[in-house]
């Protein structure tokens, strides 16, 4: 396998460098026989908490940590996504083996924790340059990242010790109350209003189909592949917003990142995976094979697919009210008040008819 498919870190952000003695001395309290001083470099990405790669002569490992300055802690909580993942990892093997948490912040200025560093391919929205798979191959592929979520939302979380990971019951209500505010309070004038499309939710939201351990961020970009056989999944990253829900409702915010090769322009601009490769299955096939292997009815499924592309948009909306009032100064962030726009045209097709 050629090792420029595998991927790698980069050069660290300005501002955001890390201390190496201090980061080697930490991790060396918990692995003893580490050989050298860390060297330390960064993934891309940042608008959540920020990864590092931290390697040693002899080991390699993930840390991740805060985003720099002010932040609410509720919502970087390092301490609970570190839990999480150490519960998680005896029933469901995809997650990194956890090394040491940190909750002293006269060592880096944060919470922050030390996980092992699976070094395979991350799919993002293309795949590496030099790995060529072909029709079969994606779509083997495709259907071994939807099978780690359907054994995801199979997981006894009461025997692995995560009842008190969320509410559960209740989880349909609740989100749509709760994004419905989110997007109200970080709504800016150049954006719609989405005002038929909240009633609609408001008005048609189902029972909610089971309790269970959902991601709530489980996309391709999100996994790791085998760097010997990249249709198979050997790790599962990022469990920040990991809580009880509804597996229907996770489905539904998988679908909206589910880019397809026809698909329109506009739609493209927002792909973050390689869904559009020949042999990907496009959403009405995920969703028979999803609600197949769960045992769960297809009907009425333009409700949680409404949700995840509303969902999706206050998400950007949120990062974009920060953008536009100044908080932040990254230039990426300009476009996703255009992006708000059309997962708000996305919407009103998908409920074409329905409004």
């Amino acid at each position: 396998m050629n090792a420029n498919v595998l991927d790698q870190a980069g050069n660290i952000r300005e501002g955001e460098e890390l201390d190496a003695k201090v980061v080697t001395d930490f991790i060396r309290a918990a692995v003893p026989d580490l050989q050298g001083t860390a060297s330390i470099k960064q993934f891309p990405g940042g608008a959540s908490n920020l990864t590092y790669a931290v390697s040693f002569p002899n080991k390699e490992f993930i840390l991740r940590r805060p985003p720099f300055g002010k932040k609410a802690k509720s919502a970087h909580d390092m301490g609970r996504e570190y839990r999480v993942m150490q519960k998680l990892k005896p029933v469901y093997p995809y997650v990194p083996n956890m090394v040491a948490f940190c909750q002293d912040e006269s060592v880096l200025g944060c919470d922050f924790y030390v996980m092992e560093r699976l070094v395979g391919i991350i799919p993002r929205a293309d795949m590496p340059k030099g790995l060529e798979m072909t029709p079969e191959q994606n779509r083997a592929l495709c259907l071994n990242v939807l099978d780690r979520f359907i054994e995801l939302h199979s997981v006894d979380y009461q025997a692995a010790g995560l009842a008190d990971l969320g509410k559960g019951e209740g989880y349909v209500v609740r989100q749509i109350e709760g994004w419905t505010k989110r997007y109200h309070d970080a709504k800016t004038p150049d954006v719609p209003d989405f005002e038929k499309i909240m009633a609609w939710l408001h008005a048609h939201m189902p029972p909610q189909v089971k309790v269970c351990i959902i991601h709530n961020d489980y996309r391709m970009d999100n996994v790791v592949l085998d760097a010997q056989d990249p249709t198979q999944v050997i790790g599962v990253l990022d469990w920040e917003m990991a809580t009880l829900g509804d597996p229907l409702m996770d489905l539904g915010n998988t679908l909206a990142y589910w880019v397809e090769a026809n698909d329109p322009p506009a739609a493209q601009l927002l792909r973050r995976q390689p869904s559009h490769l020949p042999g990907m299955l496009n959403r009405n096939e995920v969703i028979d094979y999803y609600c197949g292997k769960m045992g769960l009815s297809t009907d009425n499924f333009v409700f949680y697919r409404a949700y995840g592309i509303f969902r999706l948009a206050v998400i950007l909306q949120q990062i974009y009210y920060r953008f536009y009032h100044g908080q932040t100064k990254n230039p990426a962030f300009g476009a996703f008040g255009q992006m708000v726009k059309i997962l708000e045209s996305q919407c009103n097709e998908l409920l074409a008819g329905e409004i």
